[in-house]
């Protein structure tokens, strides 16, 4: 590691950045080095200039990539550089407000029945059954199970904030079973090691890129079409529950969620909001000839 790629993650931990956001960061900051093929702090301020018209006209990167090397570039500048930020005019790309994709209970359940490994299985289960992001789940450990009070305690969650969750008692029990298959004091979904055979003792949850590549098999054997990621059984359960008249607070605060406006977006997904949209649309229609 140079001693300037060790100086910007130094600046980052001080400032509180989560683990995900540094590695973002980093490694956009990697691809304008490389894309010059010299040190960061060697680059002009016109080259930044010309490095995110390539991306915008040649590379033609997706918004939310764009975001990411304009933050973690513009980090570098201010706060590991120490240098005034030379891109004051350049217009933050615009991110595209997206339905996300939601499957009805059914296909949940299809999907999970699919999955024959139990860590994988279990946890996907309780990433539905509780709507957390793909690394609470994998992430979790014993002592973040408050069964007098049937709740889960997300603790740095994203924005480094803590919530509490509902825990449903089927889940509880699925969580039970399975923390008996391996005992480890710390984690639900302890790593099996390279021999498989070490969650009791092992230092570290599994990694998630297996419950990911389990869910996308899980998908395709069913044979859903839509486009489906594990982040979708968060917006699925969100969801479930608004068609289920719980409250969009309750749910606001379930999710982690800052503002209402990001949770009031699952009102666009739920069955009853297509349905007033089709009765409107024939009353609308009614008169045509």
């Amino acid at each position: 590691m140079t001693p300037l790629r060790r100086r910007m993650l130094e600046d980052m931990q001080l400032r509180g950045l989560a683990p995900r956001t540094q590695e973002s960061y980093l490694a956009a900051v990697q691809q304008l080095a490389l894309h010059y093929h010299c040190s960061p702090d060697q680059i002009t301020d016109a080259e930044v200039r010309q490095y995110f018209l390539y991306l915008r006209n040649e590379k033609r990167v997706a918004p939310n990539t764009a975001n990411v090397a304009l933050n973690a570039i513009k980090f570098l500048y201010l706060h590991t550089l120490q240098r005034p930020w030379p891109l004051r005019d350049l217009v933050r790309p615009h991110l595209p407000r997206k339905l996300p994709v939601v499957l009805t209970p059914d296909e949940v359940w299809q999907v999970l029945g699919q999955i024959r490994r139990p860590p994988y299985r279990v946890c996907l289960s309780l990433i539905y059954s509780c709507g957390l992001r793909l690394l609470e789940g994998v992430q979790l450990q014993v002592a973040q199970i408050d069964s007098a009070r049937m709740q889960l305690r997300i603790q740095g969650g994203k924005g480094n904030k803590d919530r509490y969750i509902p825990l449903p008692e089927r889940t509880l029990t699925l969580l039970r079973e399975h923390w008996r298959s391996h005992r480890n004091p710390v984690w639900l979904f302890p790593s099996p090691g390279p021999c498989h055979d070490q969650q009791a003792s092992a230092t570290v949850p599994m990694d998630e890129s297996g419950v990911q590549k389990a869910f996308r098999r899980a998908v395709q054997a069913v044979g859903l079409t839509k486009p489906a990621s594990v982040h979708t059984l968060r917006h699925s359960w969100a969801t479930h529950l608004l068609e289920s008249g719980v409250n969009v607070r309750l749910i606001q605060v379930s999710l982690g969620h800052s503002s209402l406006t990001t949770t009031a977006i699952y009102t666009h997904c739920t069955r009853k909001a297509e349905q007033l949209a089709s009765d409107a649309l024939e009353q609308l229609t009614a008169g045509m000839p």
